[in-house]
């Protein structure tokens, strides 16, 4: 199932039923960063908190929401808009299951007195407990070393230690960490002026949902949840306000479920 509306997602997102979403990966405008051809003239705080209400709304009791997003600087000072809408999220009933960092290997240089940023927040939201985690996992370095958890000669107990005398053998593989490093989104690919990585969507839906899971973007622009969807077996439901973004984002979308012999 691909269901994709173009129109205000305030106002789409009533025509999905309550509790039907079982994950929602999606990146909202920054501020006032951008305007997308005048389209986000009325992105306010009465809008967003709106939106992040209809959000709680149709997720299921065990469903996530990863709200990808950063801050404008202004008078040289950051917004704080993104924790403003995380502790909105909260207050809607979300649990601020993680907040995770989306890095980036390549950023724009600028000139001013504070460090380059490489980095957005990724802020998951869950509603109750998430039903679905499958976690990401990369190669233990020390794989194969032996560990003695209850022979520390510190006396303080740490976070991970457990208090008794036991050898454990480092495994293969361990979890990732919640800080994801990645290129940057490259527009001459999306024609979308701030798209996401692919493999960003694609690791989220893989973590947090199971195939034939139905996965929202209510702000699609180019279409990349989309399409790590169709790449991933599940359902996706997605929503463009901008009209040419729509139309970019309903070929990829197409594109990525036709067979390779058709594309």
């Amino acid at each position: 199932m691909t269901k994709l509306m173009q129109g205000d997602c305030l106002e789409l997102m009533k025509e999905i039923p309550d509790q039907s979403v079982d994950l929602t990966v999606t990146s909202p405008p920054y501020d006032n960063l951008r305007t997308y051809n005048g389209t986000l003239n009325d992105w306010t705080p009465e809008k967003w908190q709106a939106i992040i209400r209809e959000l709680f709304r149709v997720t299921k009791q065990g469903g996530v929401v990863v709200w990808i997003v950063g801050d404008a600087t202004i008078n040289g000072s950051e917004t704080g808009t993104s924790f403003r809408q995380a502790l909105h999220a909260m207050e809607c009933g979300f649990r601020l299951h993680d907040t995770m960092i989306y890095a980036k290997s390549e950023y724009m240089p600028l000139t001013h007195n504070r460090y380059e940023q490489a980095f957005e927040y990724m802020f998951a939201w869950a509603k109750g407990k998430p039903k679905a985690f499958n976690p990401l996992m990369v190669p233990s370095v020390t794989a194969g070393t032996t560990r003695n958890r209850g022979k520390s000669k510190s006396t303080e107990v740490t976070y991970a230690e457990r208090k008794r005398d036991a050898v454990t053998v480092v495994k293969a593989e361990k979890q990732r960490s919640n800080v994801f490093t990645y290129s940057v989104g490259h527009n001459d690919r999306t024609l979308h002026t701030a798209p996401f990585p692919e493999a960003l969507a694609r690791d989220h839906i893989l973590s947090w949902s199971n195939p034939g899971d139905v996965v929202l973007d209510p702000f699609l622009g180019s279409g990349t949840t989309g399409v790590a969807c169709m790449n991933t077996g599940r359902k996706f439901i997605g929503i463009e306000r901008e009209p040419n973004y729509f139309d970019i984002a309903q070929k990829r979308i197409r594109d990525a479920t036709l067979p390779d012999w058709l594309k």
